[in-house]
C-alpha cells in the first residue's frame, strides 16, 4: 500500500464529494458524542432531525446530566436501542461529576464512560481534538477489508485486531479528522455493501480485492428467534392504563402484560417488528378491568404524548385509541 498516495487521492475526492453533515461543523466533544451515539446502528437520515432537536432540550453535558431519565428517553424515542440513551445520560452525569463538565481527552478515561467503547472514544478524539487515531466501524471496516483483501471474519477477535492495526498504519499524523471522515464517506457513498461503485472509486488502484462484493467476511449470523408478546388495552374515563417497563425497555411505559386468560381471546391488534436477532409479534387484547398496583399508572391523551413509550407500543396505542 502506497499510503501517502492513497491518502492524497482519498482526501482530494472527499474535498469534492464529502457529505455536509451538521456534526462536521463543530469541534465540540459534546455534540460529537451525541452524533456518534445516535448513529450507532441507525441511518444518517433518521438521526438528522433528532440531532437538531436534541440541543434545544439538552445544550450541554450539564443540562443532560440534570435531566430525568424519563426526559432523556422521551427525546430519544424513535431512535431505538434505548440503552444508548440511558448510557448517554449516565455518561453526562459522570462527565459533570468526575471531570467538571469537560469531556476527558485521555482515551482510557473516555472508555470508562457508559456506552463508549474504543470506536466512539477514537471518533471523539479525532473529530473533536484532531488526534491521530484510527477508527473502525461498519463503513471503514468494509473499506479496509476490501483494500487489503482481508479473509478473516471482521467480527472475530482476530479480524478486529487486523482491522485496527491496518487502520492505525494509514492514519496521518495531521488532518486525521478529515482523513477519517473521508474514509467513512468512501464506505457510505462508494464502497457499498452491495453493488459497490468500483468504477468511480477514487482509490480503486490501491484495492487488492478480486471480488469486492464477497467482502467483508463475517461469521454466520445467529438464527432469528420468533417471539410472541401479549399485552392488554385497559381504558377508563378517557384514560389509558400503562405499566413501567423493567426489562428491554427499562424506564419507559408500555401496555400492561397480558395474563394467561387473555390467550383465549381474540387479539384486537397484531403487528410484527424486529429487535436485534428477534422477530416479535405484538398482540394486544382488550381488558376492561385490571387490579392496579404501583407498577401501573393512568394517563390522559396529552399525558401519553409526553412520556417515553417504545415505538411498537406507541403505534398500537395510537391506532387502538383512535378506533375506540
Amino acid at each position: 500500500m502506497r499510503t501517502r498516495e492513497f491518502r492524497q487521492a482519498l482526501l482530494k475526492w472527499y474535498g469534492n464529494n464529502g457529505r455536509d453533515l451538521p456534526w462536521r461543523h463543530t469541534r465540540d466533544p459534546y455534540r460529537i458524542v451525541i452524533s456518534e451515539l445516535m448513529l450507532q446502528q441507525t441511518q444518517v437520515a433518521t438521526v438528522l432531525p433528532y440531532y437538531k432537536e436534541w440541543f434545544g432540550r439538552f445544550p450541554n453535558f450539564a443540562a443532560l446530566a440534570r435531566a430525568s431519565e424519563t426526559e432523556v428517553l422521551r427525546a430519544w424515542q424513535g431512535l431505538g436501542y434505548y440503552a444508548r440513551g440511558r448510557n448517554l445520560h449516565a455518561a453526562a452525569q459522570l462527565v459533570v461529576d468526575r471531570h467538571g463538565g469537560r469531556f476527558p481527552r485521555d482515551l482510557r478515561e473516555v472508555q470508562k464512560l457508559p456506552g463508549i467503547g474504543k470506536y466512539t472514544a477514537h471518533a471523539v478524539a479525532t473529530f473533536a481534538f484532531d488526534r491521530s487515531v484510527p477508527i473502525v466501524e461498519a463503513n471503514t471496516a468494509r473499506v479496509l477489508a476490501r483494500l487489503f483483501d482481508l479473509r478473516t471474519p471482521i467480527d472475530s477477535t482476530a479480524g478486529q485486531r487486523i482491522l485496527w492495526d491496518r487502520a492505525a498504519s494509514m492514519v496521518p499524523s495531521r488532518t486525521a479528522g478529515a482523513y477519517n471522515s473521508a474514509l467513512l464517506d468512501l464506505g457510505a457513498l462508494v464502497c457499498l455493501p452491495r453493488n459497490p461503485k468500483c468504477g468511480i472509486c477514487p482509490v480503486k488502484k490501491f484495492c487488492r480485492a478480486k471480488n469486492p462484493e464477497a467482502l467483508p467476511i463475517k461469521r454466520p449470523r445467529p438464527k432469528t428467534k420468533i417471539l410472541v408478546e401479549r399485552h392488554v388495552l385497559t381504558m377508563g374515563n378517557g384514560k389509558l392504563l400503562l405499566a413501567k417497563a423493567t426489562k428491554r425497555w427499562r424506564g419507559m411505559w408500555i401496555l400492561p402484560t397480558a395474563k394467561g386468560s387473555s390467550k383465549n381471546q381474540r387479539a384486537i391488534y397484531r403487528a410484527v417488528f424486529p429487535f436485534t436477532n428477534h422477530q416479535i409479534t405484538l398482540e394486544i387484547f382488550s381488558e376492561p378491568n385490571r387490579k392496579i398496583d404501583k407498577r401501573y399508572r393512568w394517563f390522559s391523551k396529552n399525558g401519553v404524548e409526553s412520556i417515553p413509550i417504545p415505538s411498537p407500543h406507541r403505534r398500537a396505542i395510537e391506532q387502538l385509541v383512535a378506533n375506540a
